[in-house]
């Protein structure tokens, strides 16, 4: 690969792989004629865990010798030579282990060759993956969806911080991606809401089942009128007042803003209203009738455990009736996925609600339902009760409040969405190499510094240098330090695919913690300013920026600061 390529830098050893499997699995001495026999899977090209391992391994022979029919120690022996026909000097040599694995380890020339490839995409550096591969979709995520009816609280901030890194993720990957909030603003919660305020209001007790809470309290001291109007338009109101404390606390959380904030009224409105058209959908396919004066949806003739109800039997909707007009009018707006982000309260509610996308006539697997898990508090070992205004959570601006937005977001993220969060505020508060994003922000704000001490020019002759035609060949051997940093930033594009297929931010976090460990060890194991002669500082130097850009890159998919001072 040329130094400059947009193509990620891996690609060409891609290829080499791929090319020598289509050749060898299509080739003489098989057991089925060439192009017969299923489909092989494609070839893992994946990292050893450990370095004598080689740089690279490869399963290609393993795979190759059902279909072949030859041993596969002997099969890896010929996948070696084929590649080391392709890649020449690029693959300095290949070993056989185990049972038939190949491992590669990749020449000098090459790291060095991958590297400039690497800074010449500049801030395109593991972008656009989704769209080279053709795979690029129109998302909506929607996510956070909080209860307008009380204040956003730890679970939120979870849910928040996980829908926002995810839609970051997905949108640099190549997707085009937009970010919907639902508002549950219909139905008798809202009127509940009124009551309760207006009691307050009123000098009376909120009602035994209503709303209770500093935060009522304070709404019905700061409406005016909350002790004449109807409970409903008081509900109405204080709704409005709620979102609003919604989008500042958001954006305290460094949630990038959404693109819509659709209503559950909205459902009701029009004629037909959404979901009256959603109704008539279904009936028209057959798959509603009425029973004990109820109108059903058969969830169970697509995979539900029974079937549910749409309309009561004094006319009402069902919450279930609103969320299926909901997805139905997401798909009529053109989505090609659905990313709903649940709590943890939801995981019920998954069954049925693939069942009623299917009734739609809508593929089940474009809707992804994800539920989040819940997030613990803990302070001194033990469960921590933080909370001063909002009643019985805590709430999100708390611990914004506590630990910082950067801290608050990196622990939300840092386990994958379906395990329980155990967030110690203690560890999270500290400045010290125990704290996983103080240490990633300070290897990013140590480079900055250095790169400040060598200067701007003398930093830009390095990138010059190094993405050069001849630069970067005038460069001695490379210290296992310098190797093993350069592999590893070589691997942020897959990465980040396997994160995005995954839909796990927590694995951006692991890669952006173990880049600056590797950056760490290479900073200590190698002189970089001053190092001689020049031209083994240029690389030095070059492979310092990409290291920054790449922790700058994966924090900011986490919307987690870089900062240049500490």
């Amino acid at each position: 690969m040329k130094p400059g390529s947009p193509e990620e830098p891996l690609a060409g050893l891609r290829s080499a792989l791929d090319g020598t499997f289509a050749e060898l699995s299509s080739g003489a001495g098989a057991h089925d004629a060439p192009g017969e026999g299923p489909r092989l899977p494609a070839p893992t090209l994946e990292r050893p865990k450990r370095a004598e391992f080689g740089d690279y391994s490869t399963n290609a022979a393993l795979l190759l010798a059902p279909r072949l029919g030859a041993p596969p120690r002997e099969l890896a022996e010929r996948v070696g030579a084929a590649l080391q026909a392709r890649l020449g000097g690029n693959l300095e040599r290949y070993d056989v282990a185990g049972p038939g694995f190949v491992n590669l380890f990749m020449s000098d020339a090459w790291c060095r060759s991958a590297l400039a490839a690497a800074l010449s995409a500049g801030p395109s550096f593991g972008a656009g993956g989704a769209a080279r591969a053709g795979v690029a979709e129109r998302i909506l995520v929607e996510f956070v969806s909080a209860n307008p009816t009380g204040p956003m609280h730890v679970g939120h901030a979870r849910n928040a911080a996980y829908g926002d890194s995810l839609s970051r993720m997905l949108a640099f990957h190549g997707h085009h991606v937009e970010r919907e909030f639902y508002v549950n603003d219909a139905g008798s919660q809202i009127v509940k809401f009124g009551e309760s305020i207006g009691a307050l209001a009123r000098g009376q007790q909120a009602p035994e089942d209503g709303y209770r809470g500093q935060y009522v309290g304070d709404l019905a001291e700061e409406l005016p009128g909350a002790a004449t109007l109807s409970p409903a338009d008081v509900g109405r109101e204080a709704v409005g007042v709620m979102l609003d404390r919604t989008r500042t606390s958001l954006a305290a959380l460094r949630v990038l803003d959404f693109d819509s904030w659709q209503l559950e009224s909205a459902l009701y409105e029009g004629h037909p209203s959404p979901v009256e058209h959603t109704l008539a959908v279904l009936a028209e396919q057959g798959h509603t009738y009425s029973a004990d004066g109820a109108l059903w949806l058969r969830t169970s003739d697509f995979g539900d455990d029974k079937d549910r109800v749409l309309v009561r039997s004094n006319g009402e909707h069902t919450y279930f009736a609103a969320d299926t007009a909901y997805h139905q009018d997401k798909r009529e707006r053109g989505y090609e996925r659905q990313v709903d982000v649940w709590g943890a309260d939801h995981h019920g509610y998954v069954a049925r609600t693939k069942a009623a996308y299917a009734a739609l006539g809508g593929d089940p697997e474009e809707l992804e339902l994800l539920i989040m898990q819940l997030v613990h508090l803990v302070r001194s070992g033990e469960k921590a009760q933080m909370s001063k205004r909002a009643g019985e959570f805590v709430s999100l601006d708390e611990l914004v409040e506590e630990i910082g937005v950067d801290a608050a977001r990196w622990y939300l993220l840092a386990r994958s969405h379906d395990t329980t969060v155990d967030l110690d505020i203690d560890l999270a508060r500290e400045q010290s190499a125990e704290n996983p994003v103080y240490y990633v922000q300070y290897a990013h704000a140590r480079i900055a510094s250095m790169l400040e001490r060598a200067g701007a020019e003398r930093a830009e002759q390095a990138l010059a240098e190094t993405t050069g035609e001849h630069g970067a060949a005038t460069v001695e051997s490379l210290h296992p330090s310098e190797r093993a940093l350069v592999l590893l930033l070589l691997g942020f594009p897959g990465e980040l695919g396997e994160a995005v297929a995954r839909r796990a931010p927590h694995r951006i976090a692991a890669y952006a913690l173990e880049l600056a460990q590797s950056f760490t060890a290479f900073y200590r194991d190698c002189r970089v300013v001053g190092a001689e002669p020049p031209s083994l500082e240029s690389f030095r130097i070059a492979l310092s920026i990409a290291a920054m850009n790449t922790i700058a890159r994966a924090l900011e998919l986490l919307g987690v600061a870089a900062p240049d001072r500490m």
